[in-house]
């Protein structure tokens, strides 16, 4: 619906009435501006985002409780849906792990025991919602596993797997295709066209076990690190300004600081090294 809205040109000869008849679509969708979260719940998500990087194991109940001792008073229902809207869930075995209709687009973890020793070789890619002072975006990166090199990233304001696809499909532009990529089982990667791409460029697919919180341990690392270093402290007015933020951020994160996790070297160094 939201590609045929934009087909929609004001200033074509045709009328609008004439033009939305044409695309099946009704005519008061291109006047509605959804309205969006209030400023409490905003600052529930935002207390939200921060407590689940501490604590991601809890549930709805627990984060619930927390929201009362702080002076929220909301109902479980609420709490759900603002997770869901965040695209957060608590880590933890779950039955029925694959949902039909899903199933086949599932792939195995392939990183289990496998000795990591090139740029390239494999690469993690997640979304994760990011907090602003009036509203949220979210953000979608892929780091370099061998080098933790960001070798790619996108804001978008939906969870659509098209968004995660784009990022991939610049960073293969960009550093030419990896040979493995590891993602969790979000609907964005267990879908037709996730799955259909990197197979036909012939890049293996790795999927993180259901409840397992270090499968994709790399990217979640960068993401809170992103988080706790820069966007809770400079919270963005608005999406210009946090992707401005986020750009130089990862400049500095992919150039200049010294990672622990790799020798103390820069990523930056390692990934063109061994690239």
């Amino acid at each position: 619906m939201n590609q045929l809205q934009k087909l929609v040109d004001i200033q074509h000869k045709l009328s609008i009435r004439k033009q939305c008849e044409l695309l099946s679509i009704h005519r008061s969708c291109l006047y509605y501006t959804p309205k969006g979260e209030s400023q409490e719940n905003l600052e529930i998500m935002r207390i939200m985002d921060e407590h689940y990087l501490k604590h991601p194991a809890e549930g709805v109940l627990n984060v619930q409780d927390l929201l009362f001792t702080l002076g929220f008073l909301v109902n479980h229902k609420r709490v759900r849906r603002l997770l869901r809207l965040m695209g957060l869930m608590a880590i933890y075995p779950k039955k029925n792990l694959s949902k039909l209709g899903l199933r086949k687009y599932i792939h195995p973890y392939l990183l289990k025991g496998l000795d990591i020793n090139r740029s390239n070789q494999v690469w993690e890619i997640d979304i994760s919602y990011i907090p602003m002072k009036n509203g949220f975006l979210y953000l979608t990166a892929i780091i370099d596993v061998y080098s933790r090199y960001i070798v790619g990233w996108g804001i978008s304001n939906t969870l659509d797997a098209d968004a995660s696809l784009s990022v991939l499909k610049q960073a293969i532009k960009d550093h030419g295709k990896p040979e493995i990529v590891n993602s969790d089982q979000g609907s964005q990667f267990t879908c037709e066209d996730w799955v259909s791409y990197l197979k036909e460029e012939d890049i293996r697919i790795s999927m993180d076990g259901k409840g397992r919180a270090v499968d994709n341990i790399f990217i979640e690392r960068f993401f809170r690190t992103l988080k706790n270093d820069h966007v809770y402290l400079y919270p963005a007015d608005n999406g210009l300004d946090l992707y401005k933020g986020v750009k130089t951020f990862i400049q500095y994160y992919n150039h200049i600081k010294h990672h622990q996790g790799i020798g103390r070297k820069i990523p930056a160094t390692l990934y063109k090294t061994a690239a």
